[in-house]
């Protein structure tokens, strides 16, 4: 399939529904060979329809081909003119979610990242400016499109249903994974629905002939049609729908409950082994409504106790493991109905055998071979990396956080789980980059921002004059990064325009601030009667009587009446004076442990933001200052704790700040102009680059870049910048 990717920037959009023409003509030949027409085409006679079926389908197969030839050449001419104008014939943009100026400038000073530290001499290196505010979905998705969050709809990790105050991813909603079902066969095919609106650049690229292979880039799920190739990353959610839940197994007593991305389930002694359920998907085939699916697990240890290993039966296969490793990819699927199934993927770690047993199994992912959702474009895609590599995580969040927060793994096994998943990524990407010798190849590698969110407490020394006794997980990933990118410049060659990109920065997240708290010790937020506090989801909110919530990590929602199903604040002056009131007194908000400002900055997004979807914005964006976030309990609509609490999670790093604190990098191998860029500006300068004009409603401007090749690597290692 991607020896025919080569050729794909020639071939117009419904190329392969023209092939059958092809097959039939040669067919359609002969039946006119072998029956000669009834009457003779002289001058003056026409065309004997009535009496040359034959020569009406060789005129009919004649015409059919004409008409898949036309866009084809079309296209090719589209190419041609586009090509005539075009600075660069092949674009490669490596993205590091979370990449940051400041560390990448101290290593390259101390010689550790060679390969950046040439881009910076040679070519380019600067601080990009990122979004209000700078999250992922919000920032990758003004670099895809060249717009801000007022044109692209997302503002925050978590958007919130107006009429049930419930959260759920900002980028997709997941609306059926099937339906009922006449005997046998589903009623209608599953469902997901994009909530990032505008349009990606590579779509523009595609319009005019030019090929682009889009790897793993935030947001881009569900995958849109386009002129390429994709496989969909940040965003895609697990084989239950959800951003991915982690099972831990546990023999001791009283084990089960709910965490935070994962749940807790018992083993239950079976002899000498120990049995449980995987859950998975509910079942929407379920003749008496949806329920949930599980696969009996059978875990066997090892009677020689030294050995430390296991074998786990589940789906009809064994599985050894040992203490300490995870395994490969383990194919498992789920029964909904007769004949139809859903096929998942996961990998278990057997964390400890005594005195307890504990298995921890990933969330159960879409088999990239068999996906229940669409991830790429073409759905084949998926499919043909899947048979080429093997599985591979195709959870948008693969490195599984939460479960090192709640000590389901450890620093080491989580280490391992992302560099697992980054190595699967590069496979795909060198693929990628290895099959589009012309126009575009992109990938965003996450890594980055999983590591540093975890590890970034490992980079502060116990006393400020003391350095840390070794290299932290962060500089080492940052190490690995830059060999990377050697490798991507040795691969694309001279001629290629190399773009290295983040979307935003990183700084400490020491202390933490809860906003539902606090807005309920101000008065702004009420509970039920009898209750202090309220557990997720404000299930003891009383919205009858609360004028103001927090939802996501950086935002603020008035309770406008008309707006929100039980609205109590009136549009117009109490709510703008409201808005006033709340912003002058979160801007004072001092934690008392530190007699530091907790936030920097209260940001109104009419004056931040412009395009349709403005209404569709927080009411307020918090941007925390360097050292403080936002607590997790608020983010996922709780209101519990206190205002001001020491962050004693792993999760140690953030960039819900503001914005001018947390820039992105860019580096270039080519020199690029200016000293000030932005992430909304990569999207107009590659349309412009390859000779498209920049749509008008894009608000990045395309950068001056000096397209002729650097000068040629000296011997010996890469010079310092500094």
């Amino acid at each position: 399939m991607l020896a025919r990717a080569r050729f794909r920037p020639l071939l117009p959009r419904n190329a392969g529904r023209a092939l059958p023409c092809f097959r039939t003509l040669p067919l359609l030949c002969v039946l006119c060979l072998a029956r000669p027409a009834a009457a003779a085409l002289l001058p003056g006679m026409g065309f004997p329809v009535s009496h040359s079926w034959p020569s009406l389908a060789l005129l009919g197969a004649l015409l059919v081909l004409l008409a898949a030839l036309l866009p084809w050449f079309g296209r090719l001419l589209r190419a041609r003119r586009v090509s005539r104008k075009a600075r660069m014939e092949r674009v490669v943009i490596v993205g590091f979610d979370g990449m940051d100026p400041e560390l990448a400038t101290r290593w390259m000073r101390q010689g550790k990242l060679p390969h950046l530290a040439r881009l910076a001499k040679t070519g380019t290196f600067r601080p990009l400016a990122t979004t209000h505010p700078p999250l992922s979905p919000v920032a990758w998705s003004t670099f895809l499109t060249g717009v801000n969050p007022g044109k692209h709809n997302l503002f925050d990790t978590l958007g919130r249903d107006r009429h049930t105050y419930q959260p759920f991813p900002s980028s997709y909603r997941v609306l059926s994974l099937g339906s009922r079902f006449l005997p046998g066969f589903p009623l209608r095919r599953p469902e997901v629905k994009a909530l990032r609106k505008s349009k990606p650049f590579w779509h523009y690229l595609g319009e005019a002939g030019i090929f682009s292979a889009v790897i793993r880039v935030p947001a881009a799920f569900p995958p849109e049609p386009f002129a390429g190739v994709l496989l969909s990353g940040l965003g895609v959610p697990d084989l239950a729908g959800t951003p991915g839940t982690f099972c831990l197994f546990t023999s001791r007593e009283a084990a089960g409950g709910r965490k935070e991305g994962g749940v807790v389930l018992p083993l239950v002694p079976e002899g000498e082994s120990w049995r449980g359920e995987l859950p998975g998907p509910e079942n929407p085939l379920s003749k008496d409504g949806p329920s949930d699916m599980a696969l009996p697990l059978l875990l066997r240890p090892d009677p020689v106790a030294a050995l430390r290993r296991a074998v786990v039966e589940i789906d009809g296969r064994r599985v050894t493991l040992r203490q300490g490793k995870f395994s490969d990819w383990i194919p498992v699927s789920f029964r909904a109905a007769w004949g139809v199934r859903f096929h998942g993927i996961c990998r278990m770690y057997l964390k400890s055998l005594q005195p307890d047993v504990e298995l921890y199994v990933t969330a159960v992912q879409m088999d990239p071979r068999q996906p229940v959702l669409p991830i790429s474009h073409p759905p084949a895609y998926s499919e043909y990396l899947g048979k080429l590599f093997g599985p591979f995580s195709t959870l948008g969040l693969g490195e599984d956080s939460c479960a090192l927060d709640h000590g389901a793994l450890e620093e080491s096994a989580f280490l391992d789980q992302c560099y697992q998943v980054h190595a699967e990524r590069e496979r795909v990407f060198f693929d990628a980059l290895e099959k589009t010798p012309r126009g575009l190849c992109l990938c965003v590698f996450d890594i980055t921002d999983r590591v540093q969110h975890m590890f970034w407490r490992r980079l502060e020394p116990p006393r400020p004059d003391l350095e840390p006794p070794e290299a932290s997980p962060i500089e080492l990933l940052y190490q690995r990064m830059d060999a990377l990118v050697g490798r991507v410049l040795e691969r694309a060659g001279p001629r290629a325009l190399v773009l290295v990109v983040s979307d935003h920065g990183f700084k400490a997240f020491r202390r933490s601030f809860n906003l539902n708290a606090w807005l309920h010790q101000h008065g702004y937020l009420a509970l039920v009667s009898g209750s202090t506090v309220s557990e997720e989801r404000f299930r003891q909110v009383d919205w009858h009587r609360t004028r103001a919530y927090g939802l996501g990590s950086c935002g603020l929602y008035l309770n406008f009446e008309g707006r929100e199903r039980h609205g109590i604040v009136h549009p117009g002056e109490e709510a703008d004076t409201l808005r006033a009131e709340l912003r002058e007194k979160l801007r004072g908000a001092t934690d008392p442990a530190t007699g530091q400002a907790a936030i920097r900055e209260v940001f109104d997004p009419r004056e931040v933001y412009s395009g349709p979807y403005l209404e569709n914005a927080p009411d307020l964006l918090i941007a925390y200052a360097p050292g403080h976030g936002p607590a997790r309990e608020s983010v996922n609509g709780a209101v519990m704790g206190g205002v001001f609490e020491e962050n004693t999670r792993a999760w140690s790093g953030d960039h819900a700040m503001d914005p001018r604190d947390v820039p992105g990098v860019l580096f270039a191998n080519r020199a690029i102009l200016g000293e000030q860029h932005s992430l909304a500006d990569v999207a107009p300068t590659v349309l412009q680059l390859f000779g498209l004009s920049v749509p008008r409603h894009m608000d990045g401007q395309p950068w001056t870049v000096r397209t002729e090749p650097p000068p040629p690597r000296p011997p010996g290692p890469a010079p310092g910048v500094f």
